[in-house]
């Protein structure tokens, strides 16, 4: 008979075989809940003496180097760093794991919960991803777990060293930093560069905001989503530039109440919703707002893409794209819902599909690098319904053509666009 930690454990791997359904051979992480594991709070043990608080009454903060870690980028450091965690979530009030100045090199880290208090994790320093992938059994490497009101801050850098390794043939890569089953958290100020996989992954969490933060790898490195969303609500993404070799950020099934604000994007695939659809009883998106973005030299603008024949009937509904500016985008605004890039599309065996409705696209202007600046491919058996091109205004950059749209069993209205991208 099948354990509970063997159901979450294969509900969270088929949640990130979605997330990644649009790369080509991609690379799938598996996800491990740790739930095995004992809680942090209770494992942590005496607190060590060198972070011991003092007695001014301030938080206690756990520098990593005062419990044993090497800032030379070569010695691994991911027993202090996990010690420092430890000791942190089993103590009350508001202690902080101090990772100060300098390079430290570690494998995955296990950020698990409960905690007794509200912990930091202050990152001042450049945390460097080992590249020894069997270390990673399958998993992450930074992994905060089942912890509520959490913080990571600072003006430091995780370094995945992920450019070591896209080219390998490995089966799974680790995502950079996971917010599992987190409640009321915050990722601000720090740097992301060159993820094995996604730089930020979200899943099952509530109230998480991040903000202020730089997410940079080359733009053919493969899989390296900056912010990936699933199966999450009340979550905000604002102020940062992402650029990557993938989606800037992608808002994936079971999304809920989810704005993204002052996102400079580029280069990678743009700000998407999907793909939705590839697998069974995936839940429905609503509530997504994007707006006040830059996207720019991207693949695409502002995009939603499914499957068009699914096993499980799936929304995705009540979304705003408004105030973007894009320079340079290949498809500045799309909607393809016969997604398949790996030509592994189901065979039609019901009446099941994607719905797409009440869709805004408001304030979209700038330049296309294609003549197609509007392409919305809906599906022939449901159409996309409550469709708006609102002051859309994105024009052609070359001279050998003129700009066009594409639509495709959608139905909606335009109203002050461009006459040659009103459609609707």
């Amino acid at each position: 008979m099948a354990t509970m930690d063997n159901v979450a454990v294969v509900v969270r791997a088929l949640s990130i075989l979605a997330v990644v359904c649009g790369a080509a051979h991609a690379k799938r992480p598996a996800v491990h809940t740790k739930e095995s594991h004992a809680p942090a709070a209770a494992a942590a043990g005496p607190v060590p003496a060198a972070a011991a608080p003092g007695t001014t009454g301030h938080p206690a903060t756990f520098d990593v180097v005062e419990l044993g870690a090497t800032a030379d980028g070569k010695t691994d450091s991911t027993k202090a760093v996990q010690d420092a965690w430890e000791a942190a979530c089993g103590m009350a009030g508001e202690p902080t794991v101090l990772i100060p100045e300098g390079e430290f090199l570690t494998g995955p880290l296990n950020f698990t919960g409960p905690c007794k208090g509200h912990v930091t994790v202050q990152l001042d320093g450049t945390l460097l991803g080992s590249n020894d992938l069997p270390k990673y059994n399958q998993g992450n490497w930074i992994e905060i777990l089942k912890v509520d009101n959490v913080v990571v801050n600072g003006s430091g850098t995780i370094d995945g060293q992920g450019a070591d390794v896209w080219s390998d043939n490995y089966t799974v890569l680790p995502n950079s930093l996971v917010l599992d089953f987190v409640n009321n958290g915050t990722v601000s100020g720090i740097k992301l560069v060159n993820a094995k996989f996604f730089h930020i992954n979200v899943y099952k969490s509530t109230g998480i905001t991040i903000k202020n933060v730089t997410i940079t790898a080359v733009a053919d490195s493969p899989n390296t989503d900056g912010v990936h969303i699933g199966d999450s609500t009340d979550i905000t993404v604002a102020n940062s530039s992402i650029g990557t070799g993938d989606d800037c950020i992608s808002i994936g099934p079971g999304s809920d109440h989810i704005a993204v604000q002052g996102i400079s994007c580029g280069p990678g695939q743009g700000i998407s919703i999907g793909c939705l659809g590839r697998f069974k009883d995936e839940q429905d998106v609503t509530d997504v707002t994007v707006r006040d973005c830059v996207i720019h030299n991207t693949t695409n603008g502002v995009r939603i893409k499914s499957y068009e024949d699914v096993l499980s009937p799936i929304t995705a509904s009540k979304v705003v794209f408004e105030n973007i500016r894009m320079e340079g985008v290949a498809n500045p605004v799309i909607v393809d819902q016969k997604y398949c890039p790996e030509k592994t599309c189901i065979d039609k065996k019901g009446n099941n599909t994607v719905t797409i409705k009440d869709v805004t696209f408001r304030n979209i202007t700038g330049t296309s690098s294609t003549p197609e600046a509007v392409s919305l491919l809906c599906s022939d058996q449901l159409p996309c319904s409550g469709m708006e091109l609102l002051d859309v205004n994105v024009e052609y950059a070359g001279n050998d053509n003129k700009t066009m749209a594409v639509c495709a069993n959608a139905q909606g209205t335009s109203k002050g666009s461009l006459e040659a991208l009103a459609c609707l």
